[in-house]
């Protein structure tokens, strides 16, 4: 295979703080490693339209603060299809991009597996999204920042909460995965967690009101992960109110707000590290990998393993809230 000479960066799906650091670390350790770097704008719909520009060392001047993507991000039907990849690999050569390094989540992994099997493209994934479902890796760019949004709202229901003797459903975004619902909870002093990964378990909703979670409390918040099958923190605020008519529940749904925001430092640090390792795993001749930590090191985990959705929910975390609520 030739040598690589010219790297292009790309962020999609659904943006997550600590994508520019991701972005500034990629660009700079390339450059520092004699490599050109050119930015895709708008994911894989910019690689489609040809939307690719020229990166210098000043392009990721002062962004590791921002959140969000500089580089925007975009769903692409197009590039679902053959005709689209085609057209985008076409793109590709024409600006001489050799290698690519893609910043998303799952869905953005995955079609950086087939686009890499099709045309023989070294690519390297790094794992940007809140949700930290990425199968591989213990943290992924943008979970920290994300929890910490989680926890500073709950703080701030807790007084209402408490105010107004209320139980509150609080649904946090996770793509039917309970890491922030589970540890935002944790965080919080909430007194519940509903994750997707106990629902075939057991009645979540059903064990909280039986085990008399408000015995010994005026007021309840309770975390709940989205997710289609429940219907989410309405699905439940509604079987409240017909089952167990005698609370007074509440529905937040935090929504976006979890995307944005400053990175904290651990975020900034993750995606610094990953973004480097990135280029190094480039020039080792890695491909088809995404980068991951494991207790604290770089790993690199294939593209299958990362979107395998094998990712097991630590159960004492499940049993530490529930001891904690009493």
């Amino acid at each position: 295979m030739a040598a690589i000479k010219c790297i292009g960066i790309l962020t999609s799906g659904g943006d997550a703080p600590g994508m520019n650091a991701a972005i500034r670390a990629v660009t700079r350790t390339a450059i520092y490693n004699g490599y050109t770097v050119k930015g895709v704008m708008r994911g894989y719909k910019g690689l489609v339209a040809n939307e690719i520009v020229d990166f210098g060392s000043q392009s990721v001047s002062n962004i590791i603060q921002q959140g969000g993507t500089i580089l925007k991000t975009a769903r692409s039907e197009e590039f679902k299809t053959p005709e689209g990849r085609r057209t985008a690999y076409d793109n590709m050569q024409a600006h001489g991009i050799d290698a690519l390094v893609v910043i998303g989540g799952d869905g953005s992994i995955t079609g950086a597996c087939i686009f890499a099997d099709e045309y023989n493209i070294p690519i390297v994934g790094l794992p940007g999204t809140i949700d930290n479902d990425l199968g591989g890796t213990d943290a992924t760019i943008g979970y920290d920042t994300a929890l910490n949004t989680i926890v500073e709202a709950v703080d701030k229901l807790r007084d209402t909460a408490t105010s107004h003797e209320r139980l509150f459903f609080v649904e946090v975004m996770g793509h039917t995965a309970g890491y922030l619902a589970l540890n935002g909870a944790i965080a919080s002093g909430a007194e519940a967690a509903i994750i997707p990964e106990m629902e075939t378990e057991v009645d979540q909703l059903g064990a909280l009101i039986d085990q008399g979670f408000r015995k010994s409390k005026n007021s309840a918040i309770v975390l709940v992960a989205e997710n289609p099958a429940s219907g989410g923190a309405m699905g439940l605020a509604e079987r409240v109110k017909k089952e167990f008519p005698q609370f007074d529940a509440r529905v937040t749904i935090l929504g976006h707000i979890q995307r944005g925001g400053s990175p904290t430092a651990i975020d900034r640090i993750i995606a610094s590290r990953m973004g480097e390792a990135a280029i190094e795993a480039l020039m080792e001749g890695q491909r088809n990998v995404m980068i991951g930590i494991q207790n604290g090191q770089i790993v690199y985990v294939p593209f299958p393993k990362a979107v395998s959705h094998t990712k097991t929910i630590d159960r004492a975390s499940i049993d530490l809230v529930r001891i904690l609520s009493i």
